[in-house]
């Protein structure tokens, strides 16, 4: 039973895939990634060409789904924290995978409407982020930290593929059967993914702490945490700033690809699953960029890169020539930003302490998550306001401040991936480094600097 309980330890002779739990996570995670691939495709399709949104009402409804994670994301990271993890994400796929039902059931009765899919979308955010909070803060139990750049790398990779397969599924299914019923893809996505998460059986999925503290007190713990460390509020600063320029072009995106440029439903799904395609070649490249260029080095070019891919997009007409463009650009992007994404991730993770792994990163979700309602608001705003090309430009603009966050900070010059113990506030800096005690060694844990680890998916920028 050791090999099913205990992390993965073996930085060079083990392989990752050898891991059953590791395998189980990932299978049930990568079928999630591919469902909402799904929905992602169907979704914009179904509000756009049969209900006919606005572009305001498009930014309602994301503002709806983008909500209750930026309520609810600190209490999910403090109950995933002192809970079972694998429990949380088993309630949050179940929840999800009811409510999202209700769409194909309310279509095929000639019910749906612009509520239900408002409705839909804040149940399914905050079943989310109860997900989240425990499956991000779960895998530094599943492998050992030596090993957490190169697990998330893996991740990322197969993320994006399951996103590439569910954009392209997604495309054909709405072709075949219409976007509501494509809808019951990601329904059963959820179901998977539950049953996954039920066969995992490491040790440190079980109840640690419950009801030693409040509520509300750990949520504080969580939050000085990440402030008083000055790597941990930097990465979660970039993320922030490059959440709230996504959501902003993200919210109207898909409307000013299917209505502006006239790009049909079949386009749009092989559009999309380019950009999958280069978050999966961004992933796998990471730790090789990072170990010969510096970590910090290699974030800042793959900050600097998105704005310049948001060219052939403010440039394009309705043409062929220009859709083959923007899916090249939406690979680059998403290659710097999986590359970028995992890479952070990664510091984050093997610079916490394990009993904070869980608030640490529910930080990180609720500023960005806080960022995106906001930004879905200006964008639909602007969008009637000013149209849709220039907020897309304005958008594009706000890509530039996580690039000067990241290199006003010392990060810029990481040349290696930190190790578990802590470091020194830079010079000036009034804050105290908080304690992150290493992990206990498990039997055969491989010493400490022998792998590495990255990851991934949340789309576009994610925490």
């Amino acid at each position: 039973m050791s090999s099913l309980c205990d992390p993965i330890s073996s930085a060079g002779g083990t392989s990752l895939w050898r891991h059953q739990d590791f395998r189980r996570y990932l299978t049930g995670q990568a079928a999630s990634v591919a469902g909402s691939s799904i929905s992602a495709m169907a979704l914009p399709v179904l509000a756009v060409l049969e209900l006919d949104v606005s572009p305001a009402q498009v930014a309602w409804i994301t503002f709806m789904g983008q909500l209750p994670p930026a309520l609810l994301a600190l209490h999910a990271g403090a109950l995933a924290d002192r809970r079972s993890k694998r429990k949380q994400m088993i309630t949050g796929d179940l929840v999800s995978a009811v409510v999202l039902a209700s769409v194909p059931a309310a279509a095929a009765l000639d019910r749906l409407s612009l509520a239900q899919l408002m409705v839909v979308a804040a149940v399914q955010g905050a079943a989310g982020v109860l997900h989240d909070a425990a499956a991000i803060s779960l895998l530094p139990s599943l492998v050992d930290r030596s090993l957490i750049q190169r697990s998330n790398s893996r991740i990322g990779a197969l993320f994006a593929v399951a996103a590439t397969a569910g954009s392209n599924l997604g495309a054909t299914l709405t072709a075949l059967l219409g976007p509501a019923r494509a809808l019951l893809g990601d329904v059963g996505s959820y179901l998977v993914s539950a049953w996954c998460t039920t066969r995992i059986q490491t040790r440190g999925t079980n109840v640690t702490r419950a009801g030693s503290h409040r509520l509300h007190t750990e949520i504080g713990e969580g939050l000085r945490y990440v402030r008083r460390d000055h790597r941990l509020r930097t990465l979660t600063l970039v993320n922030a700033t490059t959440s709230a320029a996504l959501a902003l072009l993200n919210t109207l995106w898909a409307l000013y690809l299917l209505k502006s440029l006239s790009m049909s439903p079949t386009a749009f799904g092989v559009v999309l699953g380019l950009g999958a395609l280069g978050a999966a070649a961004g992933a796998l490249a990471a730790p090789a960029l990072a170990r010969r260029y510096g970590a910090g080095p290699m974030m800042l070019v793959a900050l600097a890169l998105p704005p310049l891919t948001q060219i052939p997009l403010l440039l394009a007409s309705p043409a062929r020539t220009w859709q083959i463009g923007i899916g090249a650009a939406l690979f680059l992007q998403l290659a710097c930003a999986a590359a970028a994404g995992t890479t952070q991730r990664s510091i984050r993770q093997v610079v916490t302490a394990d009993d904070m792994q869980a608030r640490m990163q529910a930080v990180s979700t609720w500023l960005t998550s806080g960022a995106r309602p906001v930004a879905a608001l200006v964008a639909g705003g602007l969008g009637t306001r000013i149209g849709v090309r220039p907020t897309l430009a304005v958008g594009t603009c706000l890509l530039l401040v996580p690039l000067v966050v990241l290199y006003r900070s010392p990060l810029r010059g990481l040349r290696q991936m930190p190790g578990a113990q802590p470091v020194p506030s830079p010079p000036g800096d009034p804050l105290v480094q908080p304690p992150v005690p290493s992990p206990s060694p498990s039997p055969g844990a491989a010493p400490a600097g022998d792998g590495q680890r990255n990851p991934a998916a949340g789309g576009g920028g994610t925490a």
